[in-house]
């Protein structure tokens, strides 16, 4: 930290650009009695006790609060390679570790900001440090992550000049990022922020380290892994804990005060390991019940299912299929040469073989929504009628005898086909019509948030009421998606700028595409859409072919991300658009692309 002292000292207030402290120049001299000349380097690395500092801009604008990556070597931390490196199992490639690693750290940074917060000022005037506060989910970040790093020991000569002393190769490091607001024209204050208060946290971050707490949050995340494993080689969807706190505060991402445990249906309850809890079995399952009865809260957790959470989230031990998509109605989206002809058999001077629209209808997204997700893999398909289109879930059989020849074909008379021609399940909400009863699996009555098997019940009321649709020929339900890059440009039109803005409002814009993503119910976080905007960024610049098959060109891109840094697809020329990412799936990536207007 000597380094960083000396260049810190050699600025004047008034120079805001930290210049010298992004370049990190080193005049290095050779070993004593060596032949070899000086070398200069840049290297905004500054070491402390073998903990190193990245300093870099968080983008071209604000060069008073940088980014700053902490490397903390894992014996310091007592951590074994074993629970990090990503070849074992059990490690899970170092995100469980390294989430609970993030979430720790932050209590030693939040302390800091205790001793320099005067609130009659702002952060630029005070100075802040900064780190991400993820939410319950347990995902991959560019924030927390371990990485194999060169550790260099150099003797500090004075000034900017250093020797080296050794290289130790190939050390495993604790990576966590963080950004710091240095207060304006205060250069004491931020030589004391930057060169001994923030090594002071980190050494007090060392020393209080729990390596246990670290391993039963790696351990947690194995069990999750191991129901999600086992969900996949079974005839199960979804596994609901028992135990589980399924309501959440008031908006909120917390368990609910007092809220009942989730109790499983006894015939469906299923022991997965060391865990008991109710089964969901594949095919088509109804969740009805009385208002406010819990049927949405349980869809929710279904849904939220799809990621791992932390311990006292509630939701730990509700797992689904990694592929679920919660689906609705999305009137206005922008729909280009889809197939929706399984569900719109016409529309007035439109093929729905190949349809497109600036503006959809209700019915006209869902469908379109459902085959894009089934196309793009999704095994499936949570949908809460409270937010679909009437006219495409559902046309009973007095309406069907009252209009003839409807060009909307109902999702009750593909809700099977699917499940039995495509594997694709469903979850469904339903509480005004009985028409799902006569083609589903499974019912699940809620009272008072406690689950009760219907089926046979059900199955009894509805008895003489025979569902058919026998006049209605098997859906083709494939349809590639081959883009043409043409306009698939981060390029606004008739500049020569890339224009990128995730906004914290549900839009994301591109080039000169605007997408309203608040329909796009999966996607975790504000961080994980500002990763989806910058890997569609990367995606357009690097395209090579004037058509791409655009699901196999996600799928690469995401596997690259998920074995390397996710830092891969920053840039700091966009001064609009967060600093943490949180690593995307494909299903929402495709989603946001489906949607773009100009390609």
């Amino acid at each position: 930290m000597k380094r960083l002292k000396n260049i810190l000292l050699s600025l004047r207030n008034e120079d805001i650009t930290y210049k010298k402290m992004y370049d990190g120049k080193i005049h290095m001299l050779p070993e004593p009695q060596s032949n070899e000349p000086p070398i200069n380097l840049s290297e905004p690395i500054y070491w402390n006790d073998g903990i190193y500092y990245k300093i870099e801009r968080t983008n071209r604008l604000e060069a008073g609060k940088p980014t700053i990556t902490i490397g903390i070597p894992i014996k310091k931390l007592k951590i074994v390679e074993g629970l990090i490196n990503g070849t074992t199992r059990i490690s899970q490639k170092g995100i469980p570790a390294a989430d609970y690693c993030l979430r720790n750290f932050k209590k030693y940074l939040d302390e800091l900001n205790e001793t320099i917060t005067n609130r009659k000022r702002t952060p630029r005037e005070n100075g802040r440090y900064y780190i991400y506060e993820p939410g319950g989910k347990v995902l991959k970040r560019n924030c927390s992550y371990f990485k194999q790093s060169n550790s260099k020991y150099y003797a500090n000569t004075g000034g900017q000049s250093g020797r080296m002393l050794s290289i130790v190769k190939n050390e495993w490091y604790l990576n966590l990022m963080i950004i710091v607001q240095l207060p304006e024209k205060k250069l004491k204050q931020t030589i004391q922020m930057l060169t001994k208060d923030l090594p002071n946290a980190v050494e007090h971050f060392i020393n209080d380290f729990n390596v246990n707490e670290m391993k039963q949050a790696v351990i947690l995340y194995n069990r999750q892994e191991d129901i999600r494993q086992w969900l996949r080689q079974s005839n199960y969807c979804v596994f609901i804990g028992e135990g589980s706190i399924l309501p959440r505060e008031k908006d909120s991402d917390l368990p609910m005060k007092n809220a009942k445990p989730f109790v499983s249906i006894p015939a469906d309850r299923i022991r997965i390991g060391s865990m008991t809890g109710m089964g969901i079995k594949k095919g088509v399952t109804v969740i009805t019940g009385g208002g406010y009865s819990g049927k949405s809260t349980l869809l929710d957790a279904i849904s939220e299912g799809i990621y791992n959470h932390i311990g006292g989230d509630g939701r730990e031990y509700v797992v689904t299929d990694s592929t679920a998509i919660k689906i609705s109605a999305e009137d206005g989206r922008s729909i280009r040469n889809l197939n929706i002809s399984p569900f719109i058999t016409w529309i007035p001077g439109t093929n729905t073989t190949s349809f497109t629209t600036d503006h959809a209808s209700g019915s006209t997204s869902q469908a379109a929504n459902i085959i894009e997700a089934v196309n793009d893999g999704s095994g499936l398909l949570l949908i809460d009628e409270d937010k679909s289109a009437t006219n495409f879930m559902i046309r009973d059989e007095t309406m069907k005898e009252l209009v003839k020849n409807d060009p909307i074909i109902p999702f009750t008379d593909r809700v099977q086909e699917l499940y039995e021609t495509q594997d694709v399940s469903t979850i469904l909400v339903i509480g005004g019509s009985s028409e799902y009863l006569k083609v589903s699996d499974q019912i699940i009555m809620m009272k008072n948030f406690i689950p009760f098997d219907v089926t046979k019940e059900a199955k009894k009321l509805i008895s003489n009421k025979v569902y058919t649709n026998s006049e209605i020929p098997l859906a083709d339900w494939n349809c590639p998606k081959i883009i043409n890059t043409t306009k698939f440009t981060p390029y606004q039109a008739d500049s020569t700028s890339e224009y990128l803005d995730v906004s914290d409002k549900g839009f994301l814009e591109i080039g000169n595409e605007s997408i309203d993503v608040r329909n796009i119910h999966n996607i975790a976080s504000y961080s994980q859409l500002t990763a989806i905007g910058l890997l569609i960024r990367k995606i357009e610049n690097e395209a090579k072919e004037k058509k791409l098959d655009i699901r196999k060109v996600v799928e690469d891109y995401i596997e690259v991300l998920e074995t390397g840094n996710l830092d891969e697809i920053y840039t700091t020329y966009f001064t609009t658009c967060g600093r943490w990412l949180e690593l995307p799936r494909k299903f929402e990536v495709l989603a946001i692309l489906y949607r773009m207007r100009n390609i």
